[in-house]
């Protein structure tokens, strides 16, 4: 990980879903680098001992209704003056799939895509009335490419790397910045959840939290939209792009080693 320099100073940073994983490791690489962060997730007591941790404030709740993004952004700019960055980090990653139960789906589209456009809603009229702002999206490899496994969280991830493509493209000339993070296998309990799938897909070459980080702060310092931990997915998504169904042959031979592995 590249140490952080204080080039966030002063900055006000939200991050969703940072109790832990890679939100809690973003918290405290903006901190180290010195903006003032607000710490958001769910789980209370997680939220308050990462902000304990990095010098920043735990504002816990629900970041993904269109009632707890208005809660949280109100709460945040009453902490920090304004929201510099937003780092939508929160994330679900149900298993199953075209039989996936409704919930999951549900809970997959509201988390992963529609919290992501809730909080541009109202962050936007901000940072276009001051010419500035930043939205990074934790969108994970699984936007670029597929998640064997995972309906759901696959098809959800394609939909925030979606929004997020449509953000830079419509307001970048009017200086909102967009970055999409997209890590493949990151040691957190999120990975853990995905049982053997997850062993024998992301575990091999899984990074720590702080790894994505770090790749994170660095690639908005160098103003990049994707932001790529694992280099050799800008591989795989070109030929994805450039060769479909090349690139949809290779993914059928791992699903079909995984099934005869039966870990799925």
């Amino acid at each position: 990980m590249t140490e952080a320099v204080p080039d966030f100073d002063g900055q006000g940073v939200v991050v969703t879903g940072a109790g832990r994983g890679i939100g809690a490791a973003l918290a405290r690489a903006f901190a180290a680098a010195g903006a003032r962060v607000v710490v958001n997730d769910l789980d209370a007591e997680a939220a308050h001992a990462v902000a304990k941790d990095c010098g920043g404030a735990a504002l816990p709740g629900d970041a993904a209704s269109a009632a707890g993004l208005a809660t949280l952004v109100g709460r945040a700019r009453a902490e920090l003056g304004e929201i510099d960055v937003w780092c939508a980090n929160a994330g679900v990653a149900p298993v199953g799939g075209a039989d996936a139960p409704a919930t999951a789906w549900a809970s997959a589209w509201e988390v992963n895509v529609m919290a992501h456009v809730r909080a541009a809603e109202l962050l936007l009229p901000g940072w276009l009335e001051r010419g500035n702002g930043r939205f990074l999206a934790t969108v994970s490899a699984a936007g670029l490419l597929t998640m064997l496994g995972s309906a759901p969280y696959a098809v959800s991830k394609h939909g925030a790397l979606a929004f997020a493509e449509w953000l830079s493209a419509t307001y970048r000339h009017r200086g909102v910045k967009v970055h999409a993070l997209c890590p493949q296998g990151v040691r957190t309990d999120m990975l853990a959840a995905t049982g053997a799938v997850g062993e024998a897909l992301l575990a091999p070459t899984a990074l720590e939290p702080e790894d994505v980080a770090g790749a994170a702060l660095d690639g908005l310092r160098e103003e990049r939209f994707l932001i790529l931990p694992h280099p050799e997915t800008a591989e795989y998504y070109r030929v994805r792009a450039t060769d479909p169904d090349r690139w949809i042959a290779g993914m059928n031979r791992l699903q079909q080693e995984l099934e005869r592995s039966e870990a799925l």
